[in-house]
């Protein structure tokens, strides 16, 4: 492993540990909800209210960090994050429920911010793709483990919500104990919606659906998984493994979007993630009648499970692949306003996921759930087919696939390899002044 990845340990130690209480507290509130006999749509509401959250703080933290720094941002969201989970388990009911994810919303992405900003100063042309790799590797198995930990105690006690808490408070300790001072904040722009449309308009209503599916799937398949009559082992099994394929299907996607026309793996992903989707439903459940047979861990729920891991190799890695398609179009300077444009637009169908897809579980029953996926993804493959029909093919050599977490701010697209050095000589000696810091 490289000397910066090495000296940066604090940094993704503290953010491994969030991700842990993260994974655990999104999933317990969907199964509490359930248990509490929350309707469909007000769990939907609920969950949305972290991507509200989310898109706000996005657009708030960084001038927030200029004017007081890495170090306090990340220590007072990471102790607000704490204290949501604390309100979740003393208020149950649905308006408080929305002020907590809400709440978690913004602390999670201001430390996401500062996160990826300071791996921003750290990095250099040579480390930004193992600094970027780690972290996503962090983040997606820091998401998988805290899934797991749903069967530490049963979802109705409080004792879950403690320990996200006491997480969420440990997360600060190797951050807060480093020597490194905080980097300077550079804000970066974004390209409006309008030009992106006109830019990539596939890449732009793609990236629009695939945030309705990616809020959608992980903020409601624990509901799924309680309304169905998993147990809590099952369910955690059923969510680690939806993770964890998310996790390796970037690599094959992204090295055949390298090979070929990045819009045929687009369509052809997309359009296999709804076959699995359809197949996830005819594999839990009669879809005629709406009755789920799954009542023990048999050989029947393996294959559900193995369809929905299947699903999620193919349908987690659709926002890289909106990335690297939009920056086919876009010049090198512009990789990283791009890509904070398409995260605005993934906020925003993120906010609208849970909601909508609720509302299909409320229509259809249980497998309105795979039905919203359906009918989303195809419709980023029939537009997609619809986009190959009227635009030529367009190879820029200075884009390239790079696996990201959806989450990811525009500090940290600037860790990606394609974008162009953004260090000036001051900054270059401010490294070398502080190398044996973390």
């Amino acid at each position: 492993m490289q000397k910066e990845v090495k000296k940066s340990w604090a940094l993704f130690l503290g953010i491994g540990i969030m991700m842990i209480a993260h994974g655990l507290q999104m999933q317990i509130m969907g199964i509490r909800s359930v248990l509490e006999n929350f309707s469909i749509l007000t769990t939907g509401i609920i969950m949305s209210g972290y991507f509200v959250g989310y898109f706000i703080g996005s657009k708030t933290t960084p001038n927030l960090v200029q004017k007081v720094g890495h170090i306090r941002v990340f220590a007072a969201f990471a102790s607000l994050a704490s204290l949501s989970a604390l309100v979740a388990v003393a208020y149950i009911n649905p308006f408080m429920w929305i002020i907590s994810r809400f709440i978690t919303g913004i602390s999670i992405v201001s430390c996401f911010v500062v996160a990826e900003s300071w791996l921003n100063d750290r990095a250099t042309n040579k480390n930004r793709g193992q600094l970027l790799s780690t972290y996503m590797i962090v983040m997606f198995f820091g998401l998988a483990i805290g899934m797991l930990l749903l069967n530490v105690s049963e979802p109705k006690a409080y004792e879950p919500f403690i320990l996200v808490s006491i997480l969420l408070s440990l997360a600060l300790v190797p951050i807060l104990l480093t020597k490194r001072p905080a980097p300077k904040f550079k804000k970066i722009g974004t390209i409006s919606i309008k030009e992106l449309y006109d830019i990539s308009p596939l890449g732009t209503l793609s990236s629009f659906a695939t945030g309705l599916i990616h809020a959608a799937f992980f903020s409601l398949i624990s509901v799924y998984a309680t309304k169905a009559n998993f147990t809590l082992l099952e369910t955690s099994i059923l969510l680690f493994i939806s993770t964890i394929a998310g996790a390796f299907g970037q690599g094959p996607i992204g090295y055949f979007s390298d090979i070929y026309d990045r819009r045929k793996v687009i369509v052809i992903t997309t359009f296999a993630s709804a076959a699995l989707a359809f197949f996830s439903i005819l594999s839990s459940n009669d879809p005629i009648e709406n009755i789920y047979w799954m009542n023990e861990f048999d050989f029947k729920k393996i294959i559900f499970f193995l369809f929905v891991g299947l699903y999620t190799s193919l349908c987690l890695p659709l926002f890289s692949l909106n990335l690297a398609h939009t920056n086919d179009y876009v010049p090198k300077e512009k990789f990283v306003a791009a890509g904070g444009g398409l995260q605005l637009i993934f906020g925003i169908g993120a906010i609208s996921g849970p909601i909508i897809c609720s509302l299909f579980i409320e229509w259809f029953g249980l497998n309105g759930f795979f039905i919203f996926l359906i009918i989303a993804h195809i419709f980023i493959g029939v537009f997609g087919l619809y986009r190959m029909k009227v635009r030529e093919t367009v190879e820029n050599p200075d884009s390239s696939f790079t696996p990201v977490p959806a989450t990811i701010t525009p500090a940290g697209l600037e860790l990606d390899p394609d974008t162009p050095e953004t260090f000036d000589n001051n900054q270059t000696q401010q490294n070398s002044d502080i190398k044996n810091s973390i």
